[in-house]
């Protein structure tokens, strides 16, 4: 007997290995895509599409929106958004939900304000403290979901309101605790040297050309389909224009009073997104884990029946959420420079899911990946840092980033029912 799973796990339709899909030319390339736009297969294309409206509507109205400060302020802005929004990808693609990761990282946080201050840990025991207290988190609920088949949006809502507690317990109703480690707050108020920035970014896009045309090599030595050479080099040249580009306009001065102070280099936010962001890709695209994640999101019952581990899956995912939401924690108080018992509530679960689904992330589960979650976190944090220049209402936000979410989803409905009708 044959089991046929749904397109979410195959590789080509999870998204983590679309090599063997591609053409020996670049305009068989070029139409390969279009058939897969017209497919369903939109990808980040449509958050990629949102985020240049958004540049232009922003920066057409406020002329400080594309200045050097205000950029570096979106990304450290962004950063948080994004590493909770990278945690929740692994939920989504499984087809479940955290409601808790939100608070789980407020949680997370408050401990380890709390060891830094009462016990005068390191930061790095301390940031350890945080991962081991989400990894507890996320395997709680993880067999929950996995062990007892409680449904996930159930199990997480009542984490959502335990997990409140534990600052309120340890802080106390209307208190705060400083965030104040020199490493861990300079996280977001200090900036990578500009020479360091500079080596980094060369060794980046060396880095990525050396492996792309490797990668490449290796594909036509073994006559396995591969990109053609020519997109491989456009590629390569527009990764090296966005990251050589972002490093110098980060690395010039742009403080308020360039006359009396100076402000340069990369926030130390952007290395760490960066850094998580191409460790996850590895993991999801290259490794047994993340084949198994897709599979498990596209089909469950054949991932089974194929010998996957479903519920050690289940539970892995959920544990890698809520660590990610350890780090999106820190990053958040490093932020604002304190935890309180509000830590990690209020809207911040929602514009992280908001940012994954946005960015392409399928609420269906099994079709997504990390650079999703960035790309739609930045859309997320664009929309409060444009209309704040603007001097526009708070209320004003809520509506345009709860239509924007809720488009986000109207578009993953459509895409998921025209890949359904054309049997991909």
């Amino acid at each position: 007997m044959t089991t046929t799973s749904s397109d979410a796990a195959t590789p080509a339709a999870s998204g983590f290995d679309n090599d063997n899909r591609q053409a020996a030319t670049i305009a068989d390339s070029a139409r390969d895509y279009v058939n897969r736009l017209r497919g369903g297969d939109m990808g980040s294309l449509p958050a990629i599409l949102g985020l240049v409206v958004l540049f232009i509507v922003f920066s057409s109205l406020h002329d400080r929106f594309l200045s050097t400060y205000n950029m570096a302020n979106l990304v450290v802005q962004a950063g948080s958004i994004c590493v909770l929004a990278m945690g929740l990808v692994f939920v989504l693609l499984i087809g479940e939900i955290d409601l808790s990761a939100g608070v789980a990282g407020g949680a997370c946080a408050t401990v380890t304000a709390l060891v830094l201050i009462d016990y005068d840990w390191t930061w790095w025991a301390a940031t350890l403290a945080a991962l081991v207290v989400g990894a507890v988190i996320g395997s709680a609920i993880g067999s929950l979901v996995a062990f007892l088949g409680i449904p996930s949006f159930v199990v997480t809502l009542a984490f959502f309101l335990g997990l409140q507690a534990v600052p309120l317990k340890l802080i106390g109703a209307g208190g705060s605790l400083r965030f104040d480690d020199p490493v861990l707050r300079g996280l977001s108020i200090k900036n990578v040297p500009v020479t360091a920035g500079w080596v980094a970014a060369i060794v980046i896009v060396v880095g990525f050309a050396a492996l792309s045309l490797w990668r490449y090599r290796t594909l036509k030595s073994n006559g396995l389909v591969h990109r053609p050479i020519g997109l491989v080099a456009v590629r390569i040249v527009l990764f090296s224009v966005v990251v050589l580009l972002l490093t110098a306009l980060l690395s010039a001065n742009r403080a308020p009073n360039p006359d009396l102070f100076e402000i340069r280099g990369i926030p130390w936010v952007l290395p760490v997104v960066v850094a998580l962001l191409l460790f996850w890709t590895f993991v999801l695209g290259k490794t047994r884990f993340g084949r198994h994640l897709y599979a498990v999101g596209g089909n469950a019952e054949a991932a089974r029946r194929a010998g996957i581990n479903v519920r050690r899956i289940k539970i892995t995912a959920f544990v890698l959420c809520s660590s990610m939401a350890a780090i999106s924690g820190i990053l958040s108080a490093s932020y604002t420079g304190k935890v309180s018992p509000g830590s990690g509530g209020g809207n911040e679960l929602l514009y992280a899911v908001g940012a994954a689904v946005i960015g392409g992330v399928s609420l269906f589960g099994g079709r997504g990946q990390a650079i999703h979650a960035v790309i739609g976190g930045l859309v997320i944090a664009t929309i409060p840092n444009g209309l704040g220049l603007l001097n526009q209402a708070s209320y004003i936000n809520l509506l345009v980033t709860g239509g924007v979410l809720l488009l986000a989803a109207s578009v993953d409905a459509i895409s998921r029912r025209r890949r359904s009708s054309a049997g991909v």
